[in-house]
């Protein structure tokens, strides 16, 4: 199993037109074989003092996949080649943690 924690930092502005566009995939996300999770968040909210929060121009993805196999079929997945051309201009920079259990 490996986790994925996909950073996207966003034009400023445009987080909820990114996250419309992306809710649109997540069914046919989860539904990829290997998928065990995956949806975005942002940052909660609280009075914790040692949180870092990343901003309203960041949406963090968490993933869960049963092999980098299944990743890397996810990448190539017909939906996710359609979604990436309507967030291009959305998005400034993406980053990926991709780790195992320890």
């Amino acid at each position: 199993m490996i986790y994925v924690i996909a950073t996207a930092e966003l034009q400023a502005g445009c987080r909820d037109k990114f996250l419309a566009e992306f809710h649109k995939i997540v069914t046919a996300v989860r539904e990829e074989k290997g998928c065990i999770e995956y949806g975005p968040t942002v940052d909660a909210q609280t009075d914790i003092g040692s949180q870092l929060q990343t901003g309203a121009d960041v949406v963090t993805i968490v993933e869960k996949w049963e092999s980098v196999d299944a990743l890397q079929a996810h990448l190539v997945a017909p939906h996710m080649l359609a979604y990436r051309p309507k967030v291009k201009d959305l998005v400034k920079n993406m980053t990926l943690l991709i780790l195992e259990p320890a």
